[in-house]
């Protein structure tokens, strides 16, 4: 991977983080510490699809660090990650590794992060990575990925419809596109051209809305984050796009969920494209190995003033608890050191986790699917654009006012206009207190 490509990357995804409301949790023993006894950690985490990938990787470290042992829990369907984190820690039983979503994460959870600076992982992260989890000169979070989303699609479904997705780079075309797909429905085999998932309001809050937020604040996480107001000046372009995936989605939209959307649906032929990002992968490749592997590729979503642009950044971060004993801590670090940093940690980095690594020391390494590989190609060109939604989740904004006001506009319960209003109201009620 180039320097100057990393370099640029780097900026554009200082401050960034994926909500995908999952999680699932791991438990780890370690014969690293100085005594040489086994030491048990826990860790949660908010990526449930790649539970049975980490489940894969947590055997493989057992077998090579015999005083470890590795538990994997997932915590999925639409569950909030941080209420589940707050619970942990008030019942007692906190995890000894959790993840950090953003800035507002690192100061909610600021008592529990230790200082992860001295860490191989820390050293070898691409410029700009660790910026959104620096604070009092500690670096107290390591990012999982850098990662990107768009408009999935069907290639034989494009292909049979004598439709080149490469070429909906605008607004009108992705439309024309949509109502010609929309027509031919039977003759392709699907059910609709969408699948999107009302019930996962996640999707739309944070995606969806980044990229029409985003713009008013350069893509920069912080800088929504420290924001008194929410200028949200593109409101109409979301309307327009979200109402396009509504109108031609397979119903009923608000009873649809994530697995619905990418494992019912899309991975069995019934909708021609979906919202989503590069992490669908392994889900896909479970349900249909050969689909995954050649029929699906992955366009940005035509945002006016940003065609041809790919929203990337960085996921989630690994934290490691200040509150657990030296030698938990000890092997927290030493399992996640492993994991970016040992040849056998990398290739399950790049071909069993499917991740685009966040670190250097990958050079040697190829994008192992055509997700991942988009992301990286479009990193490469450097046609990115931030992703600033990390400024608002962790914050109660999101859960409480972006996401039931996206939910009743698309349930047709409340106007678009008193919508926007609600979300931007909020956002400075919460920012003024």
């Amino acid at each position: 991977m180039k320097k100057n490509f990393w370099k640029r990357l780097g900026k554009r995804v200082a401050v960034v983080a994926l909500a995908a409301g999952a999680a699932f949790t791991l438990a780890a023993c370690s014969n690293s510490s100085s005594s040489g006894k086994d030491v048990k950690i826990t860790i949660l985490q908010g990526k449930v699809e790649n539970n049975k990938q980490f489940k894969q990787i947590a055997k493989e470290y057992e077998k090579s660090h015999p005083h470890v042992k590795i538990e994997v829990t997932s915590i999925g369907g639409g569950t909030q990650y941080d209420p589940v984190l707050k619970t942990r820690i008030s019942s007692g039983n906190a995890p000894t590794i959790f993840s950090l979503a953003g800035p507002a994460d690192v100061q909610q959870f600021k008592a529990h992060e230790a200082d992860l600076s001295d860490t191989k992982a820390a050293k070898a992260a691409q410029p700009g990575t660790l910026d959104a989890v620096k604070t009092g000169g500690k670096t107290v979070g390591l990012p999982f990925n850098v990662e990107g989303y768009g408009f999935v699609y069907n290639k034989k479904v494009f292909e049979k419809a004598g439709i080149d997705p490469n070429s909906l780079t605008t607004v009108d075309k992705l439309e024309a596109a949509v109502k010609q797909l929309d027509s031919q429905k039977e003759q392709l085999g699907i059910k609709g051209v969408f699948a999107l998932p009302g019930k996962e309001a996640w999707i739309m809050s944070d995606h969806l809305l980044n990229l029409y937020v985003a713009q008013d604040y350069n893509g920069n996480a912080l800088k929504l984050y420290k924001s008194k107001k929410m200028a949200f000046s593109k409101n109409a372009d979301m309307k327009t796009m979200l109402d396009l995936q509504k109108d031609y989605s397979i119903k009923p939209v608000m009873q649809m969920d994530y697995s619905a959307q990418v494992n019912q649906y899309f991975s069995q032929g019934k909708a021609a494209m979906i919202q989503q990002g590069d992490w669908i992968y392994p889900t896909v490749e479970g349900i249909d190995k050969n689909f995954a592997k050649n029929d699906i590729g992955m366009i940005p979503i035509p945002v006016p003033g940003e065609e041809g642009k790919l929203p990337v950044g960085t996921s989630l971060y690994w934290a490691v608890n200040s509150q657990k004993s030296t030698a938990e801590q000890k092997a927290a670090k030493n399992f996640l050191d492993w994991l970016y940093t040992s040849k056998a940690g990398k290739k399950d980095v790049v071909n069993t986790l499917h991740f685009v690594p966040a670190y250097k020391g990958y050079d040697n390494y190829k994008m192992s699917d055509p997700l991942t590989s988009v992301v990286f190609n479009y990193s490469q060109k450097h046609q990115t654009t931030g992703w600033a939604f990390p400024g608002y989740t962790g914050t109660s904004w999101d859960p409480d006012v972006a996401q039931p006001n996206l939910q009743k506009y698309l349930s047709g319960k409340q106007s678009w206009d008193k919508t926007v209003k609600n979300m931007t109201d909020g956002w400075a009620k919460q920012q003024n207190k």
